[in-house]
């Protein structure tokens, strides 16, 4: 696949990414003014298997001749390999639909052959329908032990791949954990019980030139509790979180928005490095801002900043 083939998708924005289940004409219509980043329509979870079939035909239906969504990013929920499901969702969707399909996601992703197979058969589909080689992206979803075993080799397992995202419903039952609240800290551990996982994911995925995107927060009706979980992925360097109720978007694309103050600060930095470099021709290493030393680590940081901001719609002061 070459460059030119990548999918786009890649850069785009995830700060919110919306469950929309596939099988409620309610719940997309609904979805198509949500002020989110991107939405998945849902074949997997969130439909039952006695309308997985015509789901998938709703699917087609609300994005080729629907109103369009104010999401910047739409992709669907295909069902995992391990089920009976995968091969018509992929061949029933792309081809009744591709062109609206900016990638798949892929659930329960256990090994690098999962997401080469989906690569493969979405090439054969695109080939068949007439779309773009290589346009729809894949969003590997890691959701159990012996996906996050395997996590580095499935980061770099397509030039589809666009994100890694943390499943933590099946991963806590993958592992035994306590309690049945998705997304929330287990009782009696009293340091963070997703540490590790979310790490791993992130590290994979920044090795490889991913997104990372956070899990859901099942209770939908604690905002508070939703704001907490993203900001301890937040702060590790996430891009965003799945959400499941209008009630966290707002929360959400806060969190993972870069503050007000450190966008500014990170401006200040970035400004002050250029004009020192300008006036030593080149010849600087350190500089002071804001009372503090700034090296060329410093000044990557900012520039991230920087482009997160930017990429929330935040603005540059000259």
């Amino acid at each position: 696949m070459s460059e030119a083939s990548r999918p786009q998708s890649r850069a785009v924005p995830r700060r919110t990414i919306l469950a929309v289940p596939g099988s409620s004409d309610r719940f997309i219509e609904k979805a198509r003014t949500l002020p989110v980043d991107g939405l998945f329509l849902d074949l997997e979870d969130a439909v039952a298997p006695a309308v997985k079939a015509e789901s998938r035909a709703r699917i087609v239906e609300a994005l080729e001749f629907g109103a369009g969504f104010a999401a910047g990013l739409v992709t669907v929920r295909v069902n995992g390999w391990e089920s009976p499901w995968t091969y018509a969702d992929v061949i029933e969707v792309v081809s009744g639909a591709g062109g609206k399909i900016d990638a798949l996601v892929l659930p329960k992703t256990t090994c690098a052959a999962e997401v080469k197979a989906l690569d493969l058969l979405l090439t054969q589909v695109e080939h068949s329908v007439g779309l773009p080689v290589g346009r729809i992206a894949i969003e590997a979803q890691i959701e159990d032990a012996t996906g996050l075993l395997h996590v580095s080799e499935i980061a770099q397992a397509s030039p589809r791949l666009a994100s890694l995202v943390f499943g933590p419903g099946d991963f806590m039952a993958s592992l035994g954990m306590g309690g049945l609240n998705v997304g929330a800290q287990p009782e009696g551990y009293p340091a963070d019980a997703f540490h590790h996982v979310l790490m791993s994911i992130l590290v994979a995925a920044r090795a490889h030139g991913l997104q990372a995107i956070d899990g859901p927060y099942v209770a939908i009706r604690d905002v508070e509790g939703f704001r907490r979980s993203a900001e301890l992925s937040a702060a590790l360097g996430y891009d965003g979180k799945w959400v499941l109720h209008p009630a966290q978007v707002d929360a959400g694309n806060e969190v993972f928005s870069p503050r007000a103050a450190d966008f500014e600060r990170a401006q200040r930095i970035m400004f002050a490095y250029a004009e020192a470099i300008d006036a030593a021709n080149g010849a600087v290493g350190a500089i002071v801002v804001d009372d503090e030393m700034v090296d060329e680590a410093g000044v990557k940081l900012a520039a991230a900043i920087l482009a997160r901001g930017r990429a929330a719609g935040m603005e540059v002061t000259e």
